[in-house]
């Protein structure tokens, strides 16, 4: 222990700098781990050098004027000032906080470099990320009862004996393969494992829920999140972030289908057909200079100016505060939780849901109107970039009139189920299926397609059509079991 603490003092006050470039400097520490990385894993360290952090310090980067500055704490660290971030900077930072903190020669690292340590240059984006839902995607899905089961009811294998099948619940590899893949794993410290390497015996640490950068990881420090998961290591590229292909990744569907849906609207047309020309670098994004039409972040996340220099969209890692409205993941759309947390939200009915089954929205954990207009208000200045008030005003008329139908025929579809239900004796998955595809794939399907422009996506692809095949299908099976059930 006291060897930790002295190592953590000469983290911050002895490396030196040495200069790699003419614009950069690096601490020996991090020179260090080069030296034999370079060797190991030379893709992680190429791809490092080509990255912002390997060619700016923290302190140049603090001179930028407040509009071009991509860090957001007021007083660079004393140990970050007059070099890059590199691997030492990062893997060395709060030790004592990291479960995963172990011996390597001679240096003491972590293996996971979460929110907490970035948050020594990014404060503001950082503290924005725990607001967000995202931040909370592991608790909201792990720790609903409701979810959870719908979790073992996909992921779960099933035996067929007897014309009969039975499920056994899915094991912890195969949820951190599917939905835990984007929603984080915890990753926790199980012990140490000795492994013979080129530089001799060496020991390591043995992580449960590793490898992942799922948005709401726990990490082995208390944090949440992953920034990799966007800023993709280890070049941590905005231009990354920036680009619809990185929400892809867990943003494609059918349950989220915003890719397929932009792919087909009008703005991933135009990002396809001239984006290779557009700045994806540029801090402030300047709307009609380094992009033409609008990405993912454009709406949700980037700092968006125009060319005079007014500021169209504050920058912001929450995510939620241009959205007023929750269209996905839960049986009816909903003005959106106030609380990233949404575990603590129970309906009359002790359910975990933020809307009766009927539809109503429990009110006292939701965002009120005052407060959806005023995020509508903020997205929409983003919209009015590019179009009129008056296209504006319509596209959201619309989007409002389509939450409105899918939540009737989502009740629809409900109550076709209620009737299951009451019929206790004919009770069966399928039907139950047929509900859950009713509101997590089509009703999803048809207010991305209503809110993101991408229209046929949200009629045939995946949408209407399938929601009323889906409540004829739920009814002539409701009435194909009663017949088969007699007195009911």
């Amino acid at each position: 222990m006291k060897k930790f603490a002295m190592y953590a003092l000469l983290v911050v006050f002895l490396s030196a700098p040495v200069v790699i470039g003419a614009n950069s400097q690096i601490s020996e520490d991090t020179q260090t781990c080069i030296d034999c990385h370079a060797s190991f894993h030379p893709g992680i360290v190429a791809d490092w050098k080509k990255g912002r952090m390997a060619n700016i310090t923290p302190a140049e980067a603090l001179k930028k004027t407040k509009l071009e500055r991509r860090i957001s704490v007021g007083k660079v660290p004393d140990g970050l000032v007059n070099v890059v971030v590199g691997c030492a900077e990062c893997h060395t930072m709060n030790p004592g906080e990291h479960q995963d903190t172990f011996e390597h020669n001679g240096y003491y690292i972590h293996i996971v470099v979460t929110p907490r340590d970035c948050a020594s240059c990014h404060p503001a984006e950082v503290g924005q990320y725990g607001k967000n839902l995202m931040s909370h995607a592991y608790g909201n899905l792990q720790n609903n009862p409701l979810y959870r089961d719908l979790v073992d009811s996909v992921n779960g294998t099933q035996s067929f004996a007897d014309m009969k099948t039975t499920y056994k619940p899915p094991d912890v590899k195969t949820d951190a393969d599917s939905c835990f893949y984007c929603h984080g794993t915890i990753v926790q410290v199980k012990g140490m494992r000795t492994r013979e390497t080129e530089e001799g015996e060496m020991s390591f640490p043995v992580l449960s829920g590793w490898p992942n950068h799922g948005v709401g990881r726990i990490n082995p420090d208390g944090s949440r999140g992953s920034c990799a998961a966007c800023h993709s290591r280890h070049r941590f590229s905005i231009e990354m972030a920036r680009r619809p292909y990185t929400c892809s990744e867990c943003h494609k569907g059918p349950d989220v289908p915003a890719y397929k849906v932009y792919a087909v609207s009008k703005h991933g047309n135009i990002y396809a057909s001239i984006g290779r020309a557009w700045n994806f670098d540029a801090v402030p994004w300047t709307v009609g200079k380094d992009f033409t039409a609008p990405t993912c972040a454009t709406c949700h996340v980037s700092l968006v100016i125009s060319e005079d220099g007014d500021v169209i969209a504050k920058r912001t890692h929450q995510m939620n505060d241009r959205i007023p409205w929750r269209i996905l993941g839960l049986i009816y759309a909903h003005p959106h939780p106030k609380s990233p947390d949404t575990t603590i939200i129970k309906n009359r009915a002790g359910l975990p849901l933020p809307t009766e089954l009927t539809g109503e929205p429990v009110a006292k954990y939701l965002i009120d109107v005052m407060e959806q207009e005023k995020r509508e208000k903020t997205m929409q200045g983003v919209c009015l970039s590019c179009h009129s008030q008056t296209w504006v005003d319509g596209h959201f008329a619309r989007l409002e009139n389509t939450i409105k139908t899918t939540n009737k025929m989502t009740l629809t579809a409900t109550k076709i189920l209620l009737t299951a239900w009451d019929k206790d004796s004919i009770f069966n998955e399928a039907i139950e299926k047929k509900w859950v595809e009713q509101w997590l794939f089509y009703a999803s399907s048809c207010r991305f397609a209503s809110a993101m422009a991408g229209a046929d996506y949200g009629a045939f692809a995946n949408g209407r059509w399938h929601m009323s095949k889906n409540i004829q299908e739920m009814i002539d099976w409701l009435e194909f079991k009663l017949e088969q059930t007699p007195g009911k």
